[in-house]
């Protein structure tokens, strides 16, 4: 009897802890973190020019790179590849400007081009002499068999040698009166000096400045021509100019 009377009061223990156990509070398992949502790479842009400075009417290269871009931009041009390479010729000095696009926003770069004036045409060297010129403008007159009034041919030529001397007021010169071979020494050394001094008179009521001209008379010792035909003797009776060295 005692035997049976243990072994219900071992079974009422174990009842009796299976239901202490049983009405125990569960406790709720701990939500697993969810991983954060990846975020997009921001973009880059680089943009460089060679070379940065240039005259009107010459070329230059634009390099440009960018990352994390799906697409691209240079302002002036308008779309261009993400990375890319481009010869531009800007009229006027220009500052081309990348701008990237992608998912992680946008980037930009600038370049500035500096166009440069042309430089001024160089002229040819003037490498005519002072004296060339001079002998180039200024024309000598002639005169008629023994006389020293000046013809109207000679009037003509006068007033353009004026006008070219009027604009050299630097200049000083000389005037030589000369004369065929007919005739005495003396005689034709007072002609060659009256033909000298008609010229002279001529240009300083034209305005040229008496103090620029030196007269002298070379008479028949410095002939031009050397022929006794009339066309030799009318080249040689003349009033001759040379500047004044």
């Amino acid at each position: 009897m005692s035997r049976q009377v243990g072994f219900a009061v071992l079974v009422l223990f174990l009842a009796a802890l299976l239901g202490f156990t049983g009405c125990k509070k569960q406790v709720a398992p701990s939500p697993v973190a969810s991983a954060p949502p990846a975020t997009a790479p921001a973009p880059t842009a680089n943009i460089a020019a060679s070379p940065t400075s240039i005259t009107s009417g010459e070329s230059t290269v634009l390099t440009w790179h960018s990352t994390n871009a799906s697409s691209a931009t240079i302002e002036g041009i308008g779309d261009v590849p993400t990375s890319g390479v481009k010869t531009v010729t800007p009229a006027s000095s220009t500052s081309y400007r990348l701008v990237a696009h992608g998912a992680g926003g946008t980037a930009d770069a600038s370049v500035e081009i500096t166009v440069n004036a042309p430089p001024p045409v160089a002229q040819p060297a003037n490498t005519i002499s002072s004296e060339e010129d001079f002998e180039e403008h200024v024309k000598d007159v002639f005169f008629d068999y023994d006389k020293y009034n000046l013809r109207s041919d000679a009037q003509t030529t006068l007033a353009r040698d004026a006008s070219y001397l009027d604009t050299h007021p630097n200049l000083d010169f000389v005037i030589g009166g000369y004369c065929d071979e007919r005739g005495s020494e003396a005689y034709n050394l007072a002609l060659g000096q009256n033909r000298a001094e008609a010229t002279k008179d001529a240009l300083v009521n034209a305005g040229v400045a008496a103090s620029r001209i030196r007269v002298v008379s070379y008479g028949k010792e410095r002939p031009f021509c050397t022929q006794a035909t009339d066309s030799c003797w009318q080249l040689n009776r003349r009033g001759g100019f040379a500047m004044n060295r």
